[in-house]
């Protein structure tokens, strides 16, 4: 990766950034839970892929909809960030398979 790599994912992540100031404060606040949770034990290709992206896309739709933050994800914001991961190999999967368990069933 050379410097202008890292200076486009740096200003592509200040953009995220400001689009995610821009959403309601319950969402934030969700948001924020959800991106702590999913960098704890989420997808290795967290940061490669579009789900964090596309997260605030549907939050910014449920916003404008004017539909509280719950009505889209629930109530459960650790069971919703499972359901978006369950098909991707997590850090948890590397952990419990370096600890000789089976992938799949760390931290879920």
């Amino acid at each position: 990766m050379g410097i202008q790599d890292m200076i486009e994912g740096k200003r592509q992540w200040r953009a995220h950034l400001a689009r995610v100031k821009a959403l309601p404060p319950d969402y934030q606040i969700v948001y924020k839970e959800i991106q702590r949770y999913l960098f704890k034990v989420g997808p290795i290709d967290l940061l490669d892929g579009s789900l964090l992206s596309g997260m605030v896309d549907f939050f910014e739709e449920g916003a404008a909809a004017g539909k509280g933050v719950l009505e889209l994800i629930g109530d459960d914001v650790a069971a919703f960030c499972d359901d978006l991961v369950k098909d991707s190999r997590t850090y948890a999967d590397v952990y419990q398979e370096s600890i000789g368990g089976e992938p799949g069933t760390a931290g879920r």
